[in-house]
């Protein structure tokens, strides 16, 4: 059985040259989503990712900054209507902490017609996470973990891969070490990477509680993981993005390195 890392969205909040960060864990036919960008660019690499409607039916939303929860409004109100047609099996499962579901419920309420909001607790159901909790998604086990935000209230999670490895999305901030015992055994490492080193001072990651490439490749040096990815990233140096951003996390970490562009496809 093959696992596959369908990126759907790989740059920060403020990208027009790719889509904000999201991605889909594939299993077995099924598609895990976690995050799901500003807006209704999602469907556009949904469609282009060919990620129908009817294989999601478990979301994970890290917290309520825009460049993550709104693409999960029009993804409930496709699903809603897929529900109201009887085109869609089974049932819509989104999860996130109290603060992601409040936003959702309001945005659902208050910005999709009454005939789709009216489907939240009836085919779509929000369910609310707390630090340590687990839930199964597309038939692979998924811890959440608080990382300790300092702006808002913002989870990650640690996947169980059908091969016993882990792959754990550390959301869209840097490693706090009070998540070690989370962290480890992971064999991949999903890190955001704001910008170059060489180009702090220029795009401020350390303001705004973000990482440089090197930074992310001195935590999975210490981590002693085997594969890392960078993504949550700038567009502005797009063009020369994959080589360079990898070339700099190579210059603590001997590992693996993925700086992948949006719809590339990770086998696992």
């Amino acid at each position: 059985m093959t696992t596959k890392l369908i990126m759907l969205g790989t740059g920060n909040a403020a990208v027009t040259r790719c889509y904000n960060t999201c991605f889909a864990l594939q299993n077995d036919g099924a598609n895990f989503l976690i995050d799901g960008g500003g807006g209704n660019g999602l469907l556009t690499q949904m469609e282009k990712a060919k990620i129908d409607y009817n294989s999601i039916h478990e979301v994970f939303v890290t917290h309520t900054h825009t460049d993550h929860i709104l693409g999960i409004v029009w993804l409930i109100r496709m699903v809603a209507q897929q529900i109201r047609k009887g085109e869609y099996n089974g049932t819509l499962k989104v999860y996130g902490h109290n603060e992601v579901l409040e936003a959702l419920q309001w945005m659902c309420t208050n910005l999709l017609p009454s005939k789709i909001a009216e489907r939240i607790g009836n085919g779509i159901d929000l369910i609310e996470l707390k630090d340590g909790d687990s839930f199964v998604a597309a038939g692979m086990k998924v811890t959440c973990f608080d990382i300790h935000s300092k702006k808002c209230k913002q989870f990650g999670c640690k996947v169980e891969l059908p091969d016993a490895r882990f792959l754990t999305y550390l959301g869209d901030e840097p490693f706090n070490p009070l998540n070690l015992d989370v962290v480890n055994g992971s064999d991949w490492l999903l890190h955001e990477a704001f910008c170059l080193y060489e180009d702090r001072k220029e795009f401020k990651p350390y303001e705004k509680s973000h990482s440089t490439a090197f930074d992310a490749g001195v935590v999975a040096k210490k981590l002693g993981v085997n594969n890392l990815l960078l993504l949550h990233t700038e567009d502005e140096t797009i063009s020369t993005r994959k080589k360079k951003y990898t070339a700099e996390a190579k210059l603590e970490f001997e590992g693996n390195v993925s700086v992948p562009d949006d719809l590339e496809v990770i086998v696992l």
